[in-house]
């Protein structure tokens, strides 16, 4: 029998690959991070529903407009701005703000208060005599100021025609309106509201706002906003005024 190798003790060392494809596999970071990002699915965020905010949305909303509504209501009552059309004019005599009259506007009798002739703006004198296109502004608003320069203008091109032009500075002062007539060269009677009687009167809450009423008094116009500082579309209505 012969003598074989001596059997080496211990386990065995592993065996080296023989090939590439028997070499481990050693993952790349970046590579896989982008396999996984490109694997997982987009994350989609829930769509919020409004359809349940809608009604909640309209409810304030019309209890917005419910509770404006009644407060006007309980402080003004069924009142609007101006004389609308078909209605007749509130008569009122005031003070003509270049005069040396003084006080706060009548509503009492003004058809009995001839006597005061040209120092008061008489709104029944005024129409008896023909049609009449009053104005009403504030004195500290450019806008409303070239409202009665608009009328100014127009009164000279209708000054044979018989219509009344006159203008209302509402709530404002004997001083402040006198001052205004003379440095804009106004020529038509120009009556101050000190109190804001007339204003009340008349709903005078916004201007311009102009009143153009048939001979009698009964109103055939009620103009508001800007459109109307633009004297061809006053005038426009004024024609149409002396078609009756």
């Amino acid at each position: 029998m012969s003598e074989d190798e001596p059997t080496p003790s211990g386990p065995r060392p592993p065996e080296r690959p023989t090939s590439r494809e028997d070499a481990p596999f050693r993952l790349d970071p970046d590579r896989a991070a982008l396999a996984a990002r490109r694997a997982r699915p987009p994350t989609v965020s829930p769509a919020i529903d409004t359809r349940r905010y809608r009604w909640a949305i309209g409810a304030f909303g019309l209890g917005l407009v419910v509770v404006i509504s009644v407060v006007l209501f309980l402080t003004r009552g069924v009142a609007t701005v101006g004389v609308p059309p078909g209605h007749r004019l509130h008569n009122f005599a005031a003070p003509v703000a270049t005069s040396d009259l003084v006080g706060s506007a009548n509503f009492g009798k003004p058809c009995k208060l001839g006597y005061l002739g040209d120092r008061a703006l008489n709104t029944c004198l005024l129409t008896r005599r023909g049609p009449l296109v009053l104005a009403f502004f504030a004195t500290g608003s450019s806008a409303c100021v070239r409202e009665v320069d608009a009328v100014q203008k127009v009164s000279r091109e209708f000054a044979r025609t018989g219509v009344g032009f006159a203008a209302v500075a509402v709530r404002g002062s004997r001083s402040q309106t006198a001052k205004l007539v003379r440095t804009r060269d106004w020529t038509m009677p120009v009556a101050y509201d000190l109190d804001g009687a007339v204003a009340a009167a008349y709903g005078v809450e916004i201007c311009p706002l102009l009143e153009l009423a048939y001979r009698g008094g009964v109103v055939k116009y009620r103009l508001i906003g800007d459109r109307w500082l633009r004297p061809p579309a006053l005038a426009a209505k004024v024609r149409a005024l002396l078609q009756r």
